[in-house]
C-alpha cells in the first residue's frame, strides 16, 4: 500500500472510529425522548429522537437537530443523547436524527444528504405541533455528521423530489463537532489532495462527484452562522482543514467560530460515562455561541462528568 492510499484508509479508519469506538447503542435506546418517523424509504423507517424543551412557557422554542458521526458507514443517534437532555434543559427542542448508512442500508454519501436535508425540512414542516420556531433551527453534528449538518446549510440540490420545496431545508445556525468539511480536492494545496486519494473507492462516494458533497467548494455569502469545535491534534480530519474553511467563510462575510481544543484527537467531544472534561468544555462553548444568537440564555448547572 503506498503511502498517500494509508493516509486515506487511516483518514477514513477514523471517522468510522470516531462514534462506533465509544459503543452508542443501534437501534437506539434514548430514554425519554418521543421517536417519530420522518422519512421512509422503502422498507428503511428513519426516526427523530425528540426531547421536549424544559424550564420554559414559550410557545415557540428554538430546536436543534443533531447527526451522528461514524464515516457515513455506521453510528447512532445515541451518540448525541445527553447534548439533547442538555440543551433541552435549556428550553430548546433538542433532537438526534437516524440518517441511512452503507453498513445497514448500501447506500452513497449523497442518499445521507439527502436525509439530512429531510430531517430539516420535516422539523420545520412540523414545527407548529411540536412547539419550535421555524426561523432557529439549528444543525449539529460531529465528524461525519458534522459534514451532514454542514451541507443541509451549504449543498445545493440533493432534495428529496417528494417533499414540498417550498419548505426550507436549510438550518438558521451550525453547531459542528470535529466535522468533515473539504472532500475534494482544493487547488494548490497538495495534502488535502493527498488526503482524498483513493476516496472515491468506498462503498459511499461510488458514482459521486466530490465537488458536489465538499461543503468548503460550495461557500457563499449569508451563510448560518456556525460554530466549530475541533482538536488541534486530529490527525483524521486535520485542524489546518477547518482553518481554511473558518477563513472562507469569514471571507464570505459570514460569522464562523473555530474553537480549536490543544492536545485532542478525533472524537474527543463524546460523552463517556466514565468523565469527559471535554464534553462539557465544547458544549458550554456551543452554549455560549447559542446564547449569543438568543437561542438560550445561560448554560446548564445540572452536574457534569469531570
Amino acid at each position: 500500500m503506498n503511502f498517500a492510499r494509508l493516509q486515506i484508509v487511516l483518514f477514513l479508519t477514523g471517522l468510522v472510529a470516531g462514534a462506533s469506538a465509544q459503543g452508542f447503542q443501534y437501534p437506539s435506546a434514548m430514554p425519554g425522548a418521543k421517536a417519530e418517523v420522518y422519512k421512509t424509504i422503502g422498507d428503511t423507517k428513519l426516526n427523530l429522537y425528540i426531547y421536549a424543551a424544559e424550564n420554559s412557557a414559550a410557545e415557540k422554542h428554538p430546536a436543534i437537530v443533531f447527526f451522528f458521526g461514524g464515516g457515513w458507514a455506521n453510528g447512532s443517534p445515541a451518540q448525541f443523547e445527553h447534548q439533547c437532555r442538555r440543551l433541552a434543559s435549556l428550553g430548546m427542542v433538542a433532537i438526534s436524527a437516524d440518517y441511512r448508512v452503507s453498513s445497514r442500508n448500501h447506500s452513497t454519501i449523497d442518499q445521507c444528504v439527502r436525509d439530512a436535508k429531510s430531517a430539516i425540512r420535516y422539523v420545520r414542516a412540523n414545527a407548529s405541533r411540536l412547539g419550535i420556531d421555524p426561523l432557529r433551527i439549528a444543525a449539529a453534528g460531529g465528524s461525519a455528521g458534522g459534514m451532514l449538518a454542514a451541507s443541509t446549510a451549504l449543498i445545493p440540490g440533493l432534495e428529496e423530489p417528494a417533499e414540498n420545496a417550498r419548505i426550507d431545508s436549510r438550518p438558521n445556525a451550525l453547531v459542528l463537532f470535529n466535522p468533515a468539511l473539504i472532500l475534494a480536492p482544493v487547488q494548490g494545496d497538495e495534502a488535502v489532495a493527498r488526503m482524498l486519494t483513493g476516496i472515491l473507492a468506498r462503498q459511499e462516494f461510488k458514482g459521486i462527484d466530490p465537488d458536489s458533497i465538499s461543503p468548503w467548494h460550495h461557500v457563499g455569502k449569508n451563510e448560518p452562522p456556525t460554530i466549530i469545535l475541533h482538536g488541534r491534534e486530529d490527525t483524521t480530519v486535520p485542524y489546518a482543514t477547518m482553518e481554511s474553511f473558518a477563513q472562507k467563510m469569514r471571507a464570505n462575510g459570514n460569522r464562523c467560530d473555530l474553537m480549536g481544543f490543544a492536545g485532542q484527537k478525533h472524537a474527543f467531544f463524546n460523552y463517556s460515562p466514565k468523565g469527559n472534561p471535554y464534553y462539557d468544555q465544547t458544549l458550554t462553548k456551543a452554549e455560549e455561541f447559542l446564547a449569543s444568537l438568543g437561542y438560550i440564555k445561560g448554560r446548564s448547572t445540572s452536574p457534569q462528568p469531570s
